[in-house]
């Protein structure tokens, strides 16, 4: 469908390191042709390909720690990893009601590896917010087969140092992903009357006791007071509720918005 000189001007400016996408809007080819005259270029001088990446642990680089420890948070909570031979992503889903959430949760893909190809899916009541990389497992470990809940997850030693230096940022990233701050009320006698009392809340919903475990230890590191509230025999719930805590927690998280 193409004449030979075609080919070749856009095998050069491959050659040159133009994108696949740049080199078909140039040469007004479809982008799937230049990728195969790519491929075919390649393997004639037998070059072998590797998808470039920016993944910290892999080259080393530095990156955004305090980024991450959010968005840990946020993968522990309402996230996963697809990994397969040719997909290979990290979803986090976020409410419709919560766009400023959909806008972090991208911003901190971003912000921890920023070469990865970062998009939104509509999803019924959320966004589902994915960066393509097959490289986000070496940044979460805990990715493998199975619910979170019903394996083992625990954080790695360098994991653990970002959390130990940015643990607001990872409670903001649970809380954000799993948790809510709500408005409670009781009924209490005063001066004889039986008067309304309301009163805020945090609570972090899980069913991972290994997750819930991280949520409240990194609250005791913060200085915040909780307890686990049950449904049935199990911990489901952490709840801070003391007016001292629930004042620190606003200070550092705050509703989702």
């Amino acid at each position: 469908m193409y004449d030979l000189h075609k080919r070749n001007r856009a095998v050069a400016l491959l050659r040159q390191g133009m994108t696949n996408q740049a080199v078909a809007e140039q040469l007004s080819v479809p982008r799937g042709t230049v990728g195969w005259w790519r491929y075919e270029d390649r393997r004639r001088r037998g070059e072998v390909f590797t998808h470039p990446t920016d993944c910290p642990q892999c080259t080393g680089r530095d990156f955004d720690r305090e980024a991450y420890s959010y968005l840990l948070g946020l993968y522990l909570g309402d996230g996963h990893i697809v990994s397969k031979p040719r997909q290979h992503h990290l979803s986090i889903y976020c409410g419709d009601s919560w766009p400023g959430l959909i806008d972090e949760a991208e911003a901190a893909m971003k912000m921890v590896m920023p070469t990865p190809s970062v998009n939104r899916r509509p999803r019924e009541g959320c966004a589902e917010v994915k960066s393509y990389s097959q490289h986000w497992p070496c940044m979460f470990p805990q990715h493998g087969p199975g619910k979170k809940h019903e394996r083992l997850i625990a954080l790695e030693p360098w994991q653990q140092q970002i959390v130990d230096a940015h643990p607001w940022e990872f409670i903001r990233g649970l809380i954000h992903s799993d948790g809510c701050r709500v408005t409670n009320w009781t009924i209490r006698l005063v001066g004889g009357e039986r008067k309304r009392y309301e009163y805020p809340r945090y609570l972090f919903t899980n069913k991972s006791q290994d997750i819930l475990t991280l949520y409240s230890d990194t609250l005791d590191k913060v200085g915040v007071e909780w307890k686990i509230t049950r449904r049935g025999k199990d911990p489901y719930n952490v709840s801070v509720a003391r007016k001292d805590s629930v004042a620190l927690m606003d200070a550092h998280i705050g509703p989702k918005y």
